[in-house]
């Protein structure tokens, strides 16, 4: 099994959500988060007032999926959260030792 996490931006969710969900991804967690990677921030514009930021809004989601889908999952993160601009995000793929369903016991592959 694997553990992917991808850090992308807010205003893509929907349409990452919509694109795993097309593919078999029957859960996922999703967080607010904030960070910076090689951009180091920006200035911003807020009513009327110039800004500066190091901390930038993301999304952070959360998919635990077999070793078999997760190359189709990384795929169609990169392909639908990519806006060929700079800060659109990561994603890592992690090994994942265990999974267990809490209400009915399912270990492995069939609690996911």
């Amino acid at each position: 099994m694997k553990f992917i996490i991808a850090i992308i931006k807010p205003f893509k969710l929907d349409e990452v959500r919509e694109a795993l969900g097309a593919i078999g991804i029957a859960g996922m967690s999703v967080s607010e988060v904030k960070g910076f990677g090689r951009q180091k921030g920006q200035t911003e514009i807020y009513r009327g007032a110039e800004y500066s930021t190091n901390m930038l809004p993301k999304v952070r989601i959360e998919i635990a999926t077999s070793d078999e889908l997760a190359p189709r999952v990384v795929e169609t993160i990169q392909q639908v959260a990519n806006t060929q601009s700079i800060g659109d995000g990561k994603i890592f793929v992690l090994e994942l030792a265990s999974a267990t369903r809490i209400r009915t016991g399912e270990t492995g592959d069939t609690a996911v």
